[in-house]
């Protein structure tokens, strides 16, 4: 079981504005949701807003992820139960490092009959967040991007190792693995080694360019691939791209997709939207007319007596679906009420109009 000290510390349920009960469906709408309000690009230079943002983000990752929130949940629930920071339990004797993960599974070792697996739990660099704007057509075709990331990164001189020959000893402590584990009765505790303070390494010779620490700070260019039928808010996992930290696993980076408006179409989950301007006398004597779609334009044929706001569907020219096939093409029918007329216009439809008048008193006359 492994946590954080947020899942002590944070209620991510309240970040996200749902109950516990909530189901994953209700967890991505929320989430969808306030993406939209604290996004970055719709709040630039408001600190707040990005940190509102940060917390969204990561109540995101861990409460749609299946075992993520089983384990958050559990946590919580020894939280409540004296177990934690400020519970009057162990947490006296257990010491908190910021920025270094701990093994719930170690704390709590002996209570759920279990050592520690593989030795020490190794540190997690940071994960990072970016964002980037697509077209809806790119959103919908797929698209790979550039993205340029400032983060830690292992260094490009000596591999990461911190030592000039690319290659770190074991430290002789931990013999690597960076924690020392300490049994307290029934319990179990991983602290960092206190001779290489976690980072299990032995640097004989210092690398000139990071100065040991096997880390530098660059900016770097990441391509990512967009997969077709992104929506907006989306948020795309690249692994191994985020922050690393020494003799550690580095972390991830999150692309938060921005999908911009269409000036023609819209969307509707994985179809197509799209609206067909005819004239009032095709409306009533019927027409075929060209529809555009994201390739070529296909002709739908309007049955004389179409009603505005009539919807045809045209199967399979819609939007990709993730799992495979796409959605359909919606196309709803507007009759174009013209502004300006000319006499002859005029008078054609004065006729029409006291033709319509006729024809709706002598229904009245047949039915009274």
């Amino acid at each position: 079981m492994n946590g954080s000290r947020a899942w002590f510390d944070k209620d991510f349920y309240k970040v996200l504005g749902v109950g516990e009960n909530a189901s994953a469906d209700e967890i991505k709408r929320a989430y969808k949701k306030l993406a939209r309000q604290f996004h970055p690009d719709k709040n630039p230079g408001n600190k707040e807003a990005e940190e509102k943002m940060k917390d969204i983000s990561e109540a995101h990752d861990v409460l749609s992820d299946g075992k993520k929130r089983e384990e958050y949940d559990e946590v919580r629930r020894m939280s409540r139960s004296g177990y934690g920071p400020g519970g009057g339990g162990w947490q006296q004797n257990v010491r908190f490092e910021e920025g270094i993960p701990f093994d719930l599974g170690d704390l709590f070792g002996g209570m759920f009959g279990g050592a520690r697996r593989g030795g020490g739990q190794a540190r997690r660099g940071a994960d990072l967040e970016t964002s980037v704007r697509l077209s809806f057509e790119d959103a919908a075709r797929g698209v790979t991007v550039p993205v340029r990331v400032k983060r830690d990164a292992p260094c490009s001189a000596c591999g990461g190792s911190g030592d000039r020959s690319g290659w770190a000893h074991p430290c002789p402590t931990c013999g690597g693995t960076g924690t020392t584990t300490e049994s307290q009765g029934m319990f179990s505790f991983a602290r960092a080694c206190p001779t290489c303070g976690g980072s299990g390494r032995q640097i004989q010779d210092p690398c000139p360019v990071c100065r040991g620490s096997g880390i530098e700070h660059r900016t770097e260019t990441v391509k990512v691939k967009i997969p077709a039928g992104i929506r907006d808010g989306a948020r795309i996992r690249v692994r191994n791209r985020g922050g690393a930290v020494t003799g550690g696993q580095t972390g991830d980076l999150y692309v938060v997709v921005a999908v911009e408006r269409h000036p023609v179409f819209g969307r509707a989950e994985s179809d197509l939207t799209v609206d067909v301007p005819v004239s009032y006398s095709e409306a009533v004597l019927g027409t075929k007319v060209s529809v555009p779609t994201l390739e070529e334009p296909v002709t739908v044929k309007i049955p004389a007596g179409t009603e505005s706001g009539k919807t045809f569907r045209v199967r399979g020219r819609g939007i990709p679906r993730p799992k495979g096939g796409r959605g359909d093409l919606l196309a709803t029918v507007r009759v174009h009420v013209p502004k300006k007329i000319s006499k002859e216009e005029r008078e054609l439809i004065e006729k029409l109009a006291q033709m319509d008048g006729e024809a709706a008193a002598e229904r009245a006359r047949s039915q009274a």
